[in-house]
């Protein structure tokens, strides 16, 4: 249960500076994760990002400022982290579905969110299908890209570069390519630094790489690999879900902190019977 003690943990501090400048940086230092794997933890639990979480604290202790007080709007729109009341009234509006000046006269509902608590089910109310292997270093070869971590550009980037590759075909090339010894087209997150990730889409292939792909080693690991069945993207989002609130807190492993797979099967992706595996690493 250290895991989610440690997440609760950034929570509670998100919430102690919430009027102040917050860091992705430090956030992710307080529950002793890398700035990737925490924020991937968090979108996952919550199915929203940390920066949407902070915005949408803020503006619910805006708006009951707003309720309650008679500080001015201007003030209260530069408490809570916003130079012009315009951006404040744009940022309350798209939340509240009216003006601060609509809330300030208890005209309309507002729209609050609470603060969160982290809570898991031990249960299981889906049994999950997994297995514990240690295997040897392995090659891929495909297509990099980074992603900034500093505006969550990950969380689109990497959407967007799956898409691309799916129309221009790079992901069938990657199939007919594999000869390594996992089968399937492959998701890679490799978090080496704080600031940004290289994501690849690639295959485990032996030999030398072919002229338009680039390389990297998959480092000889303990893996747990789950079993995903269904159509993309939700089923695999489901047992994402599952690994982070019924697996990591009732299992003994922790992260490894090396690179995540996806690995992705020949087939309609889009058909019920679909299926996938998540690879973790762990230790």
């Amino acid at each position: 249960m250290m895991w989610v003690k440690s997440i609760q943990t950034a929570l509670n501090y998100m919430e102690e500076k919430i009027l102040e400048e917050l860091s992705i940086e430090e956030i992710a230092k307080q529950a002793n994760f890398s700035v990737f794997h925490f924020q991937r933890t968090f979108n996952v639990m919550t199915g929203i990002t940390v920066a949407e979480y902070i915005r949408r604290r803020r503006l619910t202790l805006a708006a009951n400022e707003l309720r309650k007080s008679d500080e001015r709007i201007i003030d209260i729109a530069h408490k809570y982290g916003y130079e012009t009341p315009e951006a404040f009234s744009k940022a309350f509006r798209k939340q509240h579905g009216i003006t601060p000046r609509e809330a300030r006269k208890h005209s309309g509902n507002l729209t609050s969110y609470n603060r969160l608590v982290i809570q898991v089910n031990l249960k299981g109310e889906n049994p999950m299908n997994y297995k514990i292997i240690d295997h040897d270093a392995f090659q891929v070869i495909g297509v990099r890209e980074e992603f900034s971590l500093m505006n969550e550009q990950n969380l689109t980037g990497i959407s967007e570069m799956w898409q691309k590759a799916h129309t221009d075909g790079t992901d069938e090339l990657l199939s007919s390519l594999n000869n390594g010894p996992v089968q399937g087209v492959i998701g890679v997150c490799d978090d080496k630094n704080d600031k940004s990730i290289d994501y690849w889409i690639g295959t485990a292939y032996q030999g030398e790489t072919p002229g338009r792909f680039e390389a990297t080693e998959i480092p000889a690991s303990k893996w747990a690999i789950f079993e995903v069945h269904g159509a993309m993207p939700d089923a695999i989002q489901k047992v994402w879900k599952q690994i982070f609130s019924e697996w990591f807190p009732s299992s003994n492993y922790d992260h490894a902190g090396t690179p995540e797979l996806e690995v992705y099967s020949d087939g309609d992706a889009s058909e019920e019977d679909y299926y996938s595996e998540i690879w973790i690493p762990v230790k």
